[in-house]
């Protein structure tokens, strides 16, 4: 019987990527003849995205509508409970993230070495502040950096990327997990009861194009500030 990879994508506002990335995600070939479930959210989208969402006509696309724009971590968690995967993997809609990834990612899980993987965009992401190839957002970065960092001083790992999308992890792990969060704190929340059920996380460097507000970044400083109370949190709680 072949296993399946439950890939929950959450979108708000993606009217100008989500055909492409649906796409993208179609076309990605899985190893060990592993089946795609790909489930889709739109959180109360104010643009198109929910008119190009249902008009898509891809095999094996579950589609849900929000009533009501409740968040990237609740769409997250919406998806998860209509998954039927083996294996489960969140996609953002924006085309940051590259679906071929899926294949090094689902690696250490298939040679039995992880349940949970991280895809880290920062092993050897610089820092450039000007300049042709200047970072975009640099200020994420940093914020990025001192997140995963806070994480690895309070839970003892060794992450380089804590705030990546691209979280894969078994059905086992899934279940035990009990999610909660509504916004983009769905990251650490995932991340620190991961460790704290004693999980090991292994990442694999997967690629990125990070893009700016004016191409509709989402993610803010109260954003930031969010994930850092979640990881303080969990660890007092």
């Amino acid at each position: 019987m072949k296993k399946i990879l439950s890939i929950i994508i959450p979108v708000f506002n993606e009217e100008k990527t989500i055909e492409a990335l649906l796409q993208k995600v179609r076309k990605v070939d899985l190893p060990n003849g592993i089946d795609k479930e790909i489930i889709v959210i739109d959180d109360c989208s104010k643009d198109n995205s929910k008119f190009k969402i249902q008009k898509s006509k891809i095999k094996r696309l579950i589609k849900i509508y929000h009533k009501d724009n409740l968040g990237k971590g609740a769409a997250v968690r919406t998806g998860i409970k209509n998954a039927k995967g083996d294996y489960f993997i969140i996609q953002d809609a924006d085309l940051e993230y590259d679906p071929e990834d899926y294949v090094s990612l689902l690696e250490p899980i298939l040679k039995k070495k992880a349940k949970i993987v991280f895809g880290t965009r920062l092993v050897d992401y610089p820092l450039k502040v000007w300049g042709k190839n200047r970072t975009v957002l640099p200020l994420h970065l940093l914020a990025n950096r001192f997140l995963t960092w806070l994480v690895n001083f309070l839970y003892g790992c060794n992450l380089t990327d804590m705030e990546t999308c691209y979280k894969l992890f078994t059905k086992e792990v899934m279940k035990k997990l009990d999610l909660k969060s509504n916004r983009f704190e769905i990251e650490p929340e995932i991340t620190i009861k991961s460790l704290k059920l004693g999980y090991n996380i292994v990442e694999v460097p997967i690629k990125t194009k990070p893009r700016g507000y004016n191409q509709g970044k989402k993610i803010g400083f109260w954003d930031g500030l969010s994930a850092m109370w979640t990881i303080l949190k969990y660890k007092i709680s």
